[in-house]
């Protein structure tokens, strides 16, 4: 069986290009909830990307910062964007988001207009930006809460492609859908084992966004042009 691949970026990563055809570090801004600040004793997917960053260009240094609040959605994480991710000039901003909204049933264009909010904020930081939406998990699959959350995701898509300005997707909730409904991965595999929720993903579904999310990006940055090494 051919493992599932996440979407290809549909954007070339400028900035990345460029800092990779310089020297120095490479600095890349993550900001969202549990996922990018890590939960219980799984490891987050921020220091998995950074490891597989490294293993793809040796010798580079690769600073992924943790900028998650475990429990948080978009109209929290717009307010501190600005203190906790443009102020660090990163080459790359990652913003998973979504999933709490979805989960806890909340203003679901409340959450998306953050999000165009929060990109149009990013879109003056001269960042490569990249949304990741939801995490395809028991939590948000039930029958009150499905529909939510694939109208969460349709929203996050809106707001990457309606965005003034380049900004790629990284369709987790695709991805991880494929890993169970294609290669037949059950969800005691993919959920975090101490989770009673079931929301939480495992250590072995981190290390497989982690290596995803790395390829899309590396694959994005080889078709850029490297103009820019800011």
């Amino acid at each position: 069986m051919i493992p599932a691949q996440p979407a290809s970026f549909a954007y070339p990563m400028d900035r990345l290009a460029g800092r990779l055809a310089g020297v120095g570090g490479i600095k890349i801004a993550a900001i969202g909830s549990s996922t990018t600040a890590g939960e219980g004793g799984i490891v987050p997917y921020t220091q998995r990307l950074e490891t597989a960053l490294r293993a793809r260009h040796p010798g580079r240094h690769f600073d992924v910062l943790n900028r998650g609040v475990g429990g948080e959605e978009a109209p929290d994480e717009l307010r501190r964007i600005d203190r906790d991710v443009i102020a660090e000039r990163p080459s790359v901003v990652i913003w998973q988001v979504g999933t709490n909204a979805a989960w806890k049933k909340q203003d679901l264009n409340a959450t998306a207009k953050a999000i165009r909010d929060g990109v149009a904020r990013l879109a003056e930081s001269f960042s490569d930006i990249v949304l990741m939406d939801l995490q395809y998990l028991p939590a948000v699959l039930t029958d009150d809460k499905i529909e939510g959350a694939r109208e969460m995701v349709r929203l996050i898509e809106e707001a990457a492609f309606g965005a003034s300005v380049p900004v790629n997707l990284f369709k987790r909730f695709d991805l991880m859908r494929q890993w169970h409904e294609t290669e037949k991965i059950s969800f005691d595999r993919m959920v975090d084992p101490s989770d009673p929720d079931r929301l939480h993903q495992s250590d072995w579904c981190t290390v497989r966004v982690a290596e995803a999310l790395a390829d899309a990006m590396v694959l994005a940055a080889a078709k850029a042009i490297p103009c820019c090494q800011s």
